[in-house]
């Protein structure tokens, strides 16, 4: 007759006592591909002497917030959300972004803050020049009458938004504009027959990008008629 009672093995004595291994260790496995939420640790009571199937359960919970003092990332951050940082964004390389919200990488006003290049124990700030357009500039020093601009300026700028200001060297000189040629030489002369010596100082607003509409019937960034993505802007 066949017994019915189970086999359980012979019995083997639990080790009670052993040292614990409680270095740091490297996760090892199969990578996953899908983004999921991160599980987060049960808060399940042990102190209860019921068996685990019949012990009250609280509720699973994921990290829809989370904390972790550095953080490093090897390919890439994608998202559609706010990134909203209180420190300084440090990066060699480019950021492509829709909006950047933070006291290091866009503010109510922008600037550069540096360690102070003459003055020990002091720094310098400087604000960045704002206006109504995404313009761009030139400057140097003219000797002689005409300046050339970068050949890439004819895909840059609209030939039609160019402006030239001057200011002439070492004697009065009464200097013009004679001609913008073709968008990239700009032909200058004296009225007064002398040579010319002068500082420029060239203008213009890009055509590569969508024009500014710089005011707009709304209450919130959101509102703005254009493309809000092609910006970096403080919200």
């Amino acid at each position: 007759m066949t017994s019915s009672t189970p086999d359980f093995g012979p019995f083997k004595p639990a080790s009670i006592g052993s040292a614990l291994d409680c270095t740091d260790k490297q996760v090892d496995g199969t990578a996953s591909t899908i983004f999921s939420y991160i599980a987060k640790h049960d808060n399940n009571s042990d102190d209860t002497d019921l068996p685990s199937f019949v012990k009250p359960q609280c509720p699973s919970f994921y990290h829809s917030t989370a904390q972790i003092d550095r953080l490093q990332v090897n390919v890439d951050i994608t998202g559609a959300g706010l990134i909203n940082i209180t420190g300084t964004i440090t990066t060699p390389a480019q950021i492509n972004t829709g909006f950047v919200n933070g006291t290091g990488a866009s503010a109510a006003v922008k600037a550069f803050d540096i360690k102070h290049p003459t003055k020990e124990n002091h720094r310098l700030r400087y604000l960045c020049t704002e206006g109504p357009e995404a313009g761009v500039y030139l400057r140097g020093k003219l000797k002689g009458t005409s300046i050339t601009v970068p050949a890439y300026w004819g895909g840059l700028v609209d030939e039609e938004s160019i402006s030239v200001h001057l200011t002439p060297i070492g004697c009065h000189q009464e200097l013009y504009i004679e001609s913008i040629q073709y968008g990239r030489r700009i032909q200058v002369r004296n009225a007064l027959g002398g040579p010319i010596e002068c500082y420029y100082l060239i203008q213009a607003e890009r055509k590569d990008v969508e024009k500014l509409i710089p005011e707009y019937k709304g209450d919130s960034i959101d509102d703005y008629p254009g493309d809000n993505s092609k910006f970096s802007i403080n919200r």
